[in-house]
């Protein structure tokens, strides 16, 4: 990594990261593309009874942080029987294992899961089903998700999201020099540690600049390096076509990973 210089996406763990990267001779170069987070307030409540009233006939949670976040609105809001029912009465689905952890806490076995945690792999299992003229609700966290949008409406069904949180986008300065430095082979790789990173940044290049110049050093000379499947995965629906991730979702593994490709 002698030489390299290495943009960081993420807003936290930078110091470890950082200092993986120089004891490799490497510079890291610091471009939060995260975004702000904050948990919706009473306007949660609104949507999760508007969700209840819905009577859905299949939920698809995708991220356990998210399950857990709505349950815990559903407690403040003094609904959380009348949401646990709702839950139970429908056919649910899982992304990943935490989040199948997080719904058997309460009793509850999907009827479809993705073990490894990708959107594809959910799309492999839900396609066993039948959703023509089903209701479904989808719970999102920070990734739009647009493949399993697409899934379900290509198949007739009654598609609405939920997002526990609401985001802020990040810095354009900070997304507009990122830009520069990708499109300029300034930077030799990126690192994203989540696919909200993902979804930030692409939405601000396709919005404000040339995608085509952006997808072409990612092709070429600039290494596109995602902390795990999901990352990795929100690059490609984004039209990365070279992407590399550790085996372990970490982000030592990420930044060792990222040596050996250079190593190579």
């Amino acid at each position: 990594m002698r030489g390299k210089r290495i943009a960081l996406c993420a807003s936290r763990k930078l110091d470890e990261m950082t200092t993986l990267i120089e004891k490799q001779g490497g510079t890291a170069v610091i471009r939060p593309a995260q975004g702000t987070v904050f948990l919706k307030g009473s306007e949660l409540g609104e949507e999760m009874r508007a969700v209840i009233a819905m009577h859905p006939d299949w939920i698809v949670f995708t991220t356990g942080i998210g399950f857990e976040a709505l349950l815990e609105a559903a407690e403040r809001e003094g609904m959380a029987a009348e949401w646990q029912r709702m839950i139970k009465e429908a056919n649910v689905a899982a992304r990943g294992y935490k989040t199948v952890a997080a719904l058997k806490k309460i009793g509850v076995n999907p009827v479809a899961a993705s073990e490894d945690g990708t959107t594809k792999g959910l799309i492999r299992v839900l396609g066993a089903h039948d959703f023509a003229g089903k209701k479904v609700v989808v719970q999102l966290y920070g990734d739009t998700a647009p493949a399993l949008k697409q899934f379900f409406l290509e198949r007739d069904a009654s598609y609405t999201e939920l997002l526990p949180y609401r985001h802020i986008a990040p810095d354009e300065e900070t997304m507009a020099t990122l830009y520069k430095e990708i499109v300029g082979r300034e930077v030799d790789a990126v690192c994203f540690t989540s696919a909200m990173q993902v979804r930030f940044f692409f939405s601000f290049a396709r919005e404000k600049k040339e995608i085509a110049p952006l997808l072409d050093a990612f092709r070429t000379d600039v290494v596109a390096c995602a902390v795990g499947k999901v990352t990795q995965e929100a690059l490609e629906e984004e039209g990365v076509s070279r992407v590399i991730a550790p085996e372990h979702e970490r982000m030592g593994a990420m930044i060792v990973t990222l040596a050996r490709c250079f190593d190579a």
